[in-house]
């Protein structure tokens, strides 16, 4: 609607109001019966006279007149309730005046928040995805820690089995060191017997200045014997009594160095490298011809030699 039309008819309505606000106000403050002859007067029939003046009582007996003397007169009488009479016309009824309207307020207009923004689904995906993405790693480092323990567990075992068989085998080393031993001792009993059976052997030869031997080294029958050739075989007859045969020992012969002094007092004995015995049997040879302590010289001074290469054979 346009304002400027509105106004006009506003204004009017107003002072419309206005004018029946003093009207009634004008007829409020009018007596009863300046009320009934202004009624009267417009010709108006009784039925359409909204207020019905009341009729003053009319007693019987003479009119008293009195005149009051002084400022205040005379008391007012007793209050004495009045008894309702009967067929009395009732007062009239009081008119409230109707409100008087106020000019509308215009109330201002508040602003509606703007609605809440909500997350685009791309960002929504993203907060979906970063959530799985944590409930992921979170699985994977459970995951990690459990096979971190399992690896602790495991190499808590594998070290209990190694210290349990290091404990084995220092056991089972400990039983092979006492079998060793004892078989060494068997080994230097059996030694022992047979050097005692030597030491009877010579006794019995009636040969005390020479070592006793299972069997002597002889001639084979040659056309020609040389000085050396019989050096050698004095020199493996003086060293055989004195060895000690080691068991799984092979028939084969093994070069010994013999180092002596003039008059054959042995100074030292090794045997070659290229000895085919293991290293039992090797010191066996040299402990034998150490242990002869005086190889043969007397007749063999002219193929003696201070530095002899003699080749050994198990007899």
């Amino acid at each position: 609607m346009d304002e400027s039309k509105a106004t006009p008819k506003a204004v009017v309505l107003s002072a419309i109001l206005h004018i029946g606000i003093v009207g009634f106000l004008f007829l409020a403050v009018l007596p009863c019966s300046s009320y009934e002859q202004f009624f009267n007067s417009l010709g108006l029939p009784a039925s359409m006279n909204p207020i019905t003046c009341s009729r003053p009582l009319q007693l019987q007996g003479p009119v008293i007149e009195a005149t009051l003397i002084g400022p205040t007169g005379s008391p007012p009488p007793k209050a004495v309730k009045a008894r309702p009479v009967p067929h009395s016309v009732p007062p009239p009824p009081t008119v409230t005046p109707p409100p008087i309207p106020q000019p509308s307020i215009k109330l201002p207009v508040k602003t509606l928040p703007p609605p809440p923004i909500h997350p685009d689904v791309v960002d929504q995906e993203r907060v979906v995805a970063d959530a799985l993405k944590k409930a992921e790693d979170a699985k994977k480092l459970q995951e990690e820690k459990e096979r971190q323990r399992q690896s602790e567990l495991d190499a808590a075992a594998a070290k209990r089995k190694q210290e349990k068989q290091k404990k084995l085998d220092a056991l089972f080393a400990k039983m092979d060191a006492a079998a060793a031993q004892t078989k060494k001792l068997d080994s230097k009993a059996r030694q022992a017997r047979q050097q005692m059976e030597d030491l009877k052997n010579a006794q019995d030869n009636g040969q005390p200045d020479l070592p006793a031997a299972a069997q002597r080294q002889t001639g084979n029958n040659s056309p020609n014997s040389s000085l050396a050739d019989e050096y050698t075989a004095a020199i493996q007859n003086a060293v055989t009594p004195n060895w000690l045969r080691p068991d799984n020992m092979p028939n084969l012969p093994c070069e010994v160095h013999i180092v002596q002094s003039p008059g054959g007092d042995v100074m030292s004995a090794t045997v070659d490298s290229s000895c085919p015995y293991d290293d039992a049997g090797r010191r066996s040879v040299e402990n034998a011809v150490l242990r002869t302590k005086t190889l043969p010289y007397k007749g063999f001074e002219s193929v003696f030699q201070r530095h002899l290469t003699f080749t050994f054979r198990p007899q």
